[in-house]
């Protein structure tokens, strides 16, 4: 047998204040951009606006930040650097509503605490700028205008250790213009320019605009360039104390990684599980895989609703209801992704309202044969399509979507004239590809739709429409009922959750102390593991909470009906039938995608298709 060690007993004892200044250096500082990030929230704290930034080596031998603020008068200069010296609060209750981007007063002491460090500022009524060494405790007069500079030099240079941790000059430099792109989007009021080495590395001025949504829209143009503008559209809502406002990407724009989400809490960047979680909840059945939206968002809440002071770099924040923050944003994205570009008119609305709105659904089972057809043709369609009211009772999930077409010889409506018909933003169908593909022409080219994505859609967003206020999913009682073992949370949620699970479709009860049984499974899952899928649903209600879950697990239960009530692939349709699902995606909710995030419809225009030809060349 191994020895036990002995163990030393060392006295409790008050650390040294150098050993302090070091320790909460590790959590303010963790590299060159850290610093920036601090500085500049300073800056703008201070009123600036124009915000330079000077690096050197990507930041460890210097970083230099100039601004145009207020400036710091000489006698604070020293206590600028002393621990928990600030300006920003003085009382319990200032700090629990705070507003400013630092409150601390831990930065400048941090970071002097690893580097040299010095600070030039000039007041307005200053006759000159002073400069104050750190290290020396040296004031002198110094040549500057109004405003502040602050000198961090040799980062880490007491502290080789943590040195070694940083990355190369150029990940340092892309964290450092990472750290200022976020002022810039949270501040289009200011000036932003970043040196490196003497070279010009980013620049964004100062916008002045008569709407502060245009001058935001403008800067994030700037940051992200015109091509996130281009794939995203406009939210700014106002639930009670909570305002939300900004871009958010259209799901076909998704990335790979999650590389273009910029989330602000009062003008704070910040990383919050709670907001990502609601915004993502929100792209749910529009994403495909495990792509990631892009969004920039501001969300300006009474400060007092908010707690910053959660993490030494302020980038975490915990809000006081959480719950209603969670919601009213993942329904505030929800709501400004509910209109799909296949909405959109594409030639003007004077001519789009000649026609009526969508039908209501294309026919199941379709009319004509089922056998596989390369390229259909048929007569021209003649609009406007009826409304008419879906079916009810047991006749099976074609009634969600039933429509009855005219008759071929049923009265003599007049023929839709070409120009009237590329009013309509998916524009008029032309023929049926391959037995899976919609061609239609409208203003700006062709037009080709996954029919059966499209449809699946469209039946999917009905059928949420007509379970929006049912009181539970159909389930499906077992003749055996199905235990296993669950741990004391596991039985502890089934019991508190007991009636969320039935609304699910889950009867789930203890069988005993450490056994759960199983009754019932929803109607629409016969083939799921039930073991698993109660376990998860357990998991996801005590993470999320009932209401939530059971929207959620509707939502998929409501997805898997529609994919199988779609039409399917090779079926001929006619041109009827083909126009009246045009339509209907032109009044569908998210209709750009099917419910498991893939396209249902692209655009070939005019131009695209001449330089396949190489016309005009």
């Amino acid at each position: 047998m191994n020895a036990v060690p002995s163990v030393t007993r060392r006295s409790i004892r008050a650390l040294p204040d150098e050993l302090v200044s070091q320790i909460a250096a590790g959590e303010v500082v963790e590299r060159p951009a850290s610093v920036v990030r601090e500085l500049v929230d300073n800056a703008l704290d201070a009123g600036a606006a124009q915000v330079t930034v000077r690096l050197i080596a990507g930041g460890v031998r210097a970083v230099v930040v100039e601004d145009d603020g207020a400036g710091i008068a000489p006698e604070e200069l020293a206590l600028a650097l002393q621990r928990h010296a600030t300006s920003k609060i003085g009382s319990l209750a200032e700090l629990e509503s705070v507003a400013t981007m630092g409150f601390r007063g831990e930065a400048l002491a941090a970071i002097a605490s690893v580097a040299d460090v010095s600070i030039s500022s000039r007041t307005p009524d200053g006759a000159h700028a002073m400069r104050l060494d750190a290290r020396s405790g040296e004031l002198q007069p110094a040549a500057r205008g109004i405003g502040t500079t602050v000198e961090v030099r040799e980062l880490f240079f007491n502290t080789p250790a943590r040195r070694k941790f940083l990355k190369s000059e150029a990940t340092e430099l892309a964290h450092a213009l990472e750290a200022l792109r976020r002022h810039a989007l949270a501040r289009p009021d200011v000036g932003f320019a970043l040196w490196h080495e003497g070279r010009l590395v980013a620049q964004w001025r100062a916008l002045i605009a008569p709407l502060l949504d245009d001058a935001a829209a403008q800067r994030i143009g700037d940051v992200l360039g015109a091509d996130f503008l281009a794939a995203s559209r406009t939210l700014a809502v106002q639930r009670g104390p909570l305002a939300l406002c900004g871009r958010i990407g259209r799901p076909e724009a998704a990335r790979s990684r999650a590389d273009q989400q910029y989330l602000f809490v009062n003008g704070r960047f910040v990383r919050d599980r709670l907001l990502a979680h609601a915004i993502r909840a929100a792209y749910e059945d529009q994403l495909h895989g495990g792509r990631q939206p892009s969004y920039v968002l501001q969300l300006q809440i009474a400060p007092e609703l908010v707690d910053v002071n959660v993490h030494p770099t302020k980038i975490e924040v915990r809000f006081r209801d959480g719950g209603a923050v969670h919601g009213a944003v993942r329904a505030a994205v929800q709501e400004a992704l509910a209109t799909s570009r296949a909405a959109e008119p594409t030639y003007g609305a004077a001519h789009a309202a000649a026609w009526e709105p969508a039908a209501q659904g294309l026919p199941l089972p379709l009319q004509g044969a089922q056998a596989p057809l390369a390229l259909v043709h048929a007569r021209e369609p003649q609009p406007p399509w009826p409304r008419t009211a879906s079916a009810s009772g047991q006749a099976g999930l074609a009634a969600w979507a039933a429509l009855r077409l005219p008759d071929a010889d049923a009265g003599a409506e007049p023929a839709a004239t070409a120009a009237a018909a590329q009013a309509w933003p998916l524009g008029r169908a032309l023929a049926q590809l391959g037995g899976v593909y919609i061609l239609a022409e409208n203003a700006q080219g062709l037009v080709i739709v996954d029919m059966h994505a499209a449809h699946e859609r469209i039946v999917y967003e009905r059928l949420k429409a007509s379970h929006a206020d049912a009181g539970r999913m159909p389930a499906q009682p077992l003749l055996v009922a199905v235990s296993f073992a669950a741990t004391p949370t596991e039985i502890a949620a089934a019991e508190a959750h007991a009636q969320a699970l039935l609304d699910l479709g889950l009867d789930v009860a203890p069988l005993s102390a450490a056994t759960l049984a199983v009754r019932s499974r929803p109607a629409a899952l016969p083939q799921a593991d039930l073991v698993e899928l109660v376990r998860s649903v357990l998991v996801e209600l005590q993470a999320l909470g009932t209401s939530r879950l059971v929207q959620r697990s509707r939502d998929e239960l409501l997805a898997t009906m529609a994919c199988h009530g779609a039409v399917r692939a090779n079926r001929r349709l006619t041109l009827e039938e083909m126009n009246a699902l045009l339509r209907d995606m032109e009044a569908t909710e998210r209709a750009d995608h099917c419910n498991h995030g893939r396209p249902t419809w692209r655009q070939l225009t005019t131009k695209e298709l001449d330089a396949l030809f190489l016309r005009g060349r």
